[in-house]
């Protein structure tokens, strides 16, 4: 359990750091949330429409025309015909937008980097696994205890 307690600890942290991130850009959390999409579905030469990105984030329609809309007005994206289907509109990311997460989270994640050297191939391929385990239970809601139910540690303890 003390590897699932770092887990937890560390997603913490991380959900701390983007929300000083938000803060200082005046960014509502929903916002940061968005541009991270983005730029995944960018390093994954996808594009995302509007609708697709309100789904990934839980958005209704109207949600996500307004984060657009903040977006768009901040510089951090535009809305353009989509390269592989031009009657689609994609959301498209601003190279400002790019700039601006890199000079915030650019430390973070070369000290990230720096630690993942310390292990070898083996060791970075069972961390890499576990942690897209872990991002798959969470996505799958594997982990939501059904009604009623009392959360309990393996072995019968309680989670606190």
């Amino acid at each position: 359990m003390e590897i699932v307690h770092l887990l937890r600890a560390a997603a913490v942290e991380l959900g701390l750091h983007s929300a000083r991130f938000a803060q200082a850009n005046g960014m509502h959390p929903t916002d940061v949330r968005a541009l991270i999409s983005l730029m995944d579905a960018r390093r994954a030469g996808e594009e995302l429409t509007a609708g697709r990105l309100g789904a990934l984030l839980g958005l209704n329609s109207a949600g996500t025309t307004a984060l657009l809309d903040r977006l768009e007005r901040a510089g951090h994206v535009r809305r353009e015909r989509g390269a592989q289907d031009r009657r689609k509109v994609v959301v498209a990311l601003e190279e400002a937008a790019v700039d601006l997460g890199w000079a915030f989270f650019g430390p973070l994640i070369e000290r990230s980097t720096e630690l993942l050297r310390g292990y070898d191939d083996h060791q970075r391929a069972a961390i890499r696994d576990f942690l897209d385990g872990v991002r798959q239970a969470a996505a799958e809601g594997a982990h939501t205890p059904s009604a009623g139910a009392s959360p309990r540690e393996p072995g019968g303890g309680r989670t606190r």
